[in-house]
């Protein structure tokens, strides 16, 4: 009898090794990575993965490292939320204030796709003053948003957008790139030190639709203001959300906001490290599994805090669909110095095309209710 039950778990193991290096084999050979929170990932396992489960998306900021994610834009806001009868919280930084925008227009794919194009498509003289770097984002904006989009974005009942901006103080917040520099030293040695230090130089502020109720938790507790979009403020509020430091000018004094400096999301919200309130989850298609709280962590082993992700899906390509790029990478702006700008665009054109496989492999998941794909995120 003994032996019959140590042969009996020898065999359970067996199965139980066969099974999960199954499942490894199967995670390695997929395009597309699903992981979930310890709240989101028992919620799904309960309801499955449905969209009305969801009351927030996300958009990080990246520039161009959004184009990995762009057929799956397309699919969330043509298809998957296509039914929505509840408001959807859509909170961008940057690119992903650009994004939020366009996903709250009456004509969201149609959005998305000029905002792809006319962004790829951008060229720049070798050595780009800020002048001329914000002259061609505003240009951007004007094509993308003219009154009526504006309007669409502000009156949208369901899917509700949230512009993350950064009001920058010291020297942070002058216009000589020199002065900016010593000011975003001091903003990096605050933060390696503590990210709450950020508080000390940099404001949150977070311009939203009308009728949101969002409310975040940040145990970091940096500042922040809550600002209802209108006609007057947008277009300043979507261009400051992007207007990155040295790089571009500064934008001062939005209407209807306190004066000062404003600037890129992404200085303070990077990748987001904060948790919307409620009992609804957060949908974040990003770059990849391993996001960061702030600009100035880009370079500091730091991770996220695991509480502030409990209730998030985060969706991101895996690395065997970034070894299928000509380039074997990601997109990023980089690539404005180191590719011509014929063998930028052909590759950005490229990753945009190529997207299609991650957005066929999500309706796929779907279709399957495969839950096994899900992996709980491990930061």
């Amino acid at each position: 009898m003994v032996r019959f039950i140590c042969h009996l778990m020898q065999v359970i193991k067996y199965l139980r090794v066969k099974n999960h290096n199954n499942e490894r084999g199967k995670n390695i050979n997929m395009m597309l990575e699903i992981y979930a929170g310890e709240g989101a990932f028992k919620t799904i396992q309960e309801h499955g993965f449905k969209q009305e489960l969801f009351t927030n998306f996300l958009g990080a900021s990246g520039g161009p490292k959004w184009f990995i994610l762009y057929a799956l834009d397309k699919y969330f806001f043509g298809e998957f939320f296509k039914e929505r009868t509840t408001p959807l919280n859509i909170i961008g930084s940057s690119i992903g204030a650009f994004r939020a925008a366009c996903f709250s227009q009456k004509q969201p794919i149609q959005a998305i796709e000029l905002l792809a194009k006319h962004y790829s498509e951008t060229t720049y003289s070798d050595k780009p003053t800020p002048s001329e770097v914000s002259a061609k984002v505003n240009n951007l904006v004007e094509a993308l948003f003219d009154n009526d989009a504006s309007l669409e974005i502000i009156n949208n009942p369901l899917f509700r957008a949230h512009f993350i901006v950064t009001k920058v103080h010291g020297l942070s917040a002058k216009k000589s790139q020199f002065l900016q520099a010593i000011g975003f030293l001091y903003n990096y040695l605050l933060n390696r030190l503590n990210r709450k230090y950020l508080d000390i130089n940099n404001e949150r502020y977070i311009f939203h639709h009308p009728q949101s109720s969002l409310d975040l938790t940040d145990q970091f507790q940096i500042t922040t203001h809550k600002i209802p979009l209108n006609i007057r403020n947008i277009k300043q509020a979507l261009l400051a959300s992007a207007s990155i430091p040295i790089v571009m000018e500064r934008i001062n004094n939005i209407a209807g906001s306190p004066i000062g400096t404003y600037r890129d999301g992404g200085i303070v919200d990077y990748h987001f490290d904060f948790m919307p309130k409620g009992e609804g989850l957060t949908l974040y298609p990003h770059f990849n599994s391993t996001p960061k709280a702030g600009w100035f962590d880009k370079n500091l082993n730091r991770s996220v805090s695991a509480k502030n992700y409990d209730k998030t899906v985060l969706i991101c390509p895996s690395q065997k669909f970034i070894n299928t790029l000509s380039q074997q990478k990601i997109p990023d702006r980089s690539d404005f110095k180191t590719m011509s700008s014929s063998h930028r665009i052909k590759f950005w054109k490229e990753v945009l095309d190529k997207t299609t496989i991650l957005k066929d492999e999500f309706k796929h998941f779907l279709n399957s209710s495969d839950m096994s794909r899900i992996r709980k995120l491990n930061f």
